[in-house]
């Protein structure tokens, strides 16, 4: 039996199962919440028994400070939020992210634990690769019919989640396929995701894909000059990929051509291109000026967007958001922080980062084994993007996991033997 496999098993009969089975849910919406769940259960019975287990962990301490600083941001903007209740119950929800990290760091303590989990999600990605390709070849997946301009995948029509969440996990099949096959196993790996990244027509997930790929050529590279030749080498893959899609997919090409209408020269082309998110921009501006300190409050931006939008908004007479109150957040991680937190929101996540840098700069042979995370982080918290909303229940809950899962892994020792790369 392969390593592979032994570690696959590992990891489905192992403590390490709450914390995948987030993953593995993921699709399913408020059913990976079950992971979160029993992974608090866990993370209260391992302090009943063992209460000075927090002062044996960095990493865990680690989480408290980034999660404290993320939780105290949402929490200072909940005091005088235009929509109090939704605010309050937001903060108290996050607070659920801080067992579901500390269940990492103390569950994942080997290296072993580590690869075995870093295997067990690879698994969970190449179903969703599987079924989203059956769903490009027939129309159909497991989760129903594709939706009108892309493909949806195991998330289904009505959840176009398929893109960002594949491309922001990809570093972790990319990972276990280099260290299984090599560089070829790598290329193979990359070329089988680029196909439903592509055709799931989220353009946020194109770019976070494309750094991923950098990082990826980075580390083959080593070298300057090699990793021109990696990125050359990656960027014929892709140019290759989007002409096959461009000329075997209707959505695909839908979604190109209204990407090169912000080619056009007018405002309106260019909001268009952007399905709208120039006005969202605009309003979020206003939004930030108007509340500089901390906020209109953490999900809040919905409430507050009707008095930032002229009348004719398209957010607010389209009913976009099922209410009719307008953009459901700022589409954009900077915005979401200065509208919905303000000022000191923006400083307690850039004091986060700066610690989580420092710590990662000390990691030694940790940031080896947190390499697959780190890009994966690296490529959500790209600011010169479009995001999904941050301190929203789902893409709260992955930021989370991987926060946990990052801050477990910086503090394992990495085998000389697995930092070496196979030529």
């Amino acid at each position: 039996m392969s390593t592979s496999s032994l570690s696959l098993r590992a990891a489905l009969r192992s403590p390490l199962l709450p914390f995948w089975l987030v993953i593995a849910l993921l699709p399913l919406g408020r059913s990976a919440e079950l992971g979160t769940a029993i992974c608090l259960i866990g993370t209260v019975m391992l302090f009943l028994r063992h209460p000075e287990a927090l002062a044996e962990h960095a990493g865990a301490r680690l989480l408290l400070w980034l999660l404290g600083a993320y939780v105290l941001a949402a929490a200072i903007s909940a005091i005088d939020s235009v929509a109090p209740g939704k605010s309050w119950s937001t903060v108290a929800a996050l607070l659920r992210y801080i067992p579901l990290g500390l269940y990492a760091c103390f569950a994942i303590r080997r290296a072993e634990k580590l690869r075995a989990l870093y295997i067990a999600v690879a698994v969970v990605l190449a179903v969703w690769t599987l079924d989203a390709w059956v769903q490009a070849l027939t129309g159909w997946s497991v989760a129903g019919r594709a939706e009108a301009e892309r493909i949806s995948g195991i998330f289904g029509a009505h959840n176009l989640k398929l893109g960002p969440a594949l491309a922001v996990l990809s570093p972790f099949a990319l990972w276990v396929a280099r260290e299984r096959w090599g560089r070829v196993g790598l290329l193979l790996a990359f070329v089988a995701m680029l196909g439903p990244v592509l055709l799931a027509g989220s353009r946020a997930a194109w770019l976070c894909y494309a750094l991923v790929a950098l990082a990826f050529a980075w580390r083959e590279a080593r070298s300057p000059l090699r990793f021109l030749v990696w990125c050359a080498g990656c960027t014929v893959l892709m140019a290759l990929a989007g002409a096959i899609a461009w000329h075997t997919s209707e959505r695909f090409q839908t979604r190109i051509d209204r990407t090169l209408m912000a080619f056009q020269g007018s405002d309106h082309a260019l909001d268009a291109a952007l399905t709208g998110r120039l006005d969202i921009w605009r309003a979020s501006v206003k939004m930030a000026q108007a509340h500089p300190v901390n906020g209109v409050g953490v999900r809040a931006y919905r409430y507050a967007y009707a008095q930032f939008a002229p009348s004719n908004d398209h957010f607010l007479t389209d009913e976009t958001c099922g209410e009719g109150e307008g953009a459901c957040h700022a589409h954009q991680l900077v915005l979401e922080i200065l509208t919905e937190t303000g000022a000191i929101g923006l400083l307690c996540w850039l004091a986060a980062v700066a610690w989580a840098l420092r710590y990662w700069r000390r990691a030694g042979a940790g940031r080896e084994a947190a390499f697959p995370v780190t890009v994966a982080l690296a490529a959500m918290l790209f600011p010169l993007n479009t995001h999904l909303a941050f301190y929203s229940a789902w893409w709260g809950l992955l930021f989370a996991w991987l926060l946990g899962l990052w801050c477990a892994a910086l503090s394992i020792a990495w085998p000389v033997k697995e930092r070496e790369h196979a030529p």
